[in-house]
């Protein structure tokens, strides 16, 4: 099958640091390679895949200081791949509902994998007006606020089998946290969870610009606490370690978590996870197997003295279960089958066709 991936430019493919649409984006890409299909990445140039780079623009546009309309470059990549449509079996998009108008009056079949939060009212609108468009969601909680949306099916994130393994030898010696500091992802609660159990923390967290006023006035005086210690951003060769060194990793959210990468990162590292009931987490963390499930700060910390009961390796067994890339990548292409059934195209053009 021949496969256009559309990512954001905003990052590379895969991102050097945050960014999880791009990894995921990455992830897929290169399993669907593995499986044999004919790839063609579209992302900026600073990217690395083993599919053919379509390299849209110079470098990841956080990184390009020129760039102040972040749009612009995204609105000449979505011409580049309607001329080059023709070229492919499917195109899959990751850029949330841009493609949506442009898409709809050609002909190749196209999907669009929504990544972020749905709940917002502005969004109602576009998801009426384009509910033929087929999408898939990341988790089945996603798709609640959208039930009119085309959904085609869910496809859970992976990761590859042996890119993040646990650490042999690591004593576990505190509480983890990883991802992003941000309002709704309540490294406060993390904090407190920490303290109240008696263990030390350590935050592995991007602060965006966007949240860097949050950040001075309700977080930076918690980092001073001394069971805290902040070590910024970790890049992937860094999580193993990381991970593997805690006893837990604390997902103590308070939005419709989408999906939740860091927590099949750390499945796959063997670290149990103690996330809150929201969003997607019930159908990532089986509760009692790889992790547990709460409601609240006080029966997180009870969860964390629970710990001893859920074997590190059978952790990392649910990881290998359910959430490689390589699964990833088959269940999208039993969408992309699917896709292309409903389209009326059974029979798939020839790599080099014209």
């Amino acid at each position: 099958m021949r496969i256009a991936q559309i990512a954001p430019l905003h990052e590379a493919v895969p991102p050097k640091l945050y960014g999880g649409t791009e990894r995921v984006v990455s992830n897929l890409t290169e399993a669907l390679v593995e499986l044999g299909h004919d790839v063609t990445l579209f992302a900026s140039g600073d990217s690395k895949t083993s599919a053919k780079l379509e390299a849209f623009w110079p470098q990841a546009l956080r990184l390009d200081p020129t760039i102040r309309d972040t749009m612009a470059p995204h609105m000449l990549l979505l011409e580049e791949v309607r001329r080059r449509a023709h070229e492919f079996d499917v195109l899959h998009f990751h850029i949330d509902y841009y493609p949506f108008p442009l898409f709809s009056r050609q002909d190749t079949p196209f999907v669009t994998t929504l990544h972020g939060r749905l709940d917002l009212p502005e969004l109602g609108p576009i998801f009426d007006t384009f509910n033929d468009v087929p999408v898939v969601s990341i988790s089945d909680h996603q798709r609640t606020p959208l039930p009119q949306a085309n959904w085609l099916t869910t496809v859970h994130h992976g990761l590859p089998e042996n890119l993040l393994t646990p650490v042999a030898g690591v004593e576990q010696k505190y509480l983890a946290f990883l991802g992003r500091v941000s309002p709704e992802k309540r490294v406060d609660r993390a904090i407190r969870i920490a303290q109240a159990a008696g263990m030390k923390i350590k935050i592995a967290a991007k602060i965006d610009k966007a949240d860097r006023a949050y950040y001075e006035e309700e977080i930076k005086p918690l980092f001073a606490l001394p069971h805290v210690e902040y070590i910024g951003e970790i890049n992937e060769a860094e999580k193993p370690a990381f991970l593997s060194g805690a006893h837990a990793l604390l997902f103590p959210i308070d939005w419709p978590e989408p999906f939740g990468l860091v927590m099949i990162e750390s499945m796959a590292c063997g670290t149990p996870v103690i996330a809150f009931n929201r969003g997607s987490v019930p159908e990532v963390i089986e509760n009692g197997v790889s992790g547990f499930i709460v409601e609240d700060e006080t029966s997180a910390v009870a969860a964390v003295n629970r710990l001893h009961t859920i074997p590190r390796s059978r952790v990392r067994q649910a990881f290998e279960d359910r959430f490689t890339s390589k699964r990833m990548a088959q269940n999208y292409v039993k969408a992309f089958e699917q896709l292309l059934r409903q389209k009326g195209r059974t029979t798939l053009r020839e790599v080099n066709a014209k």
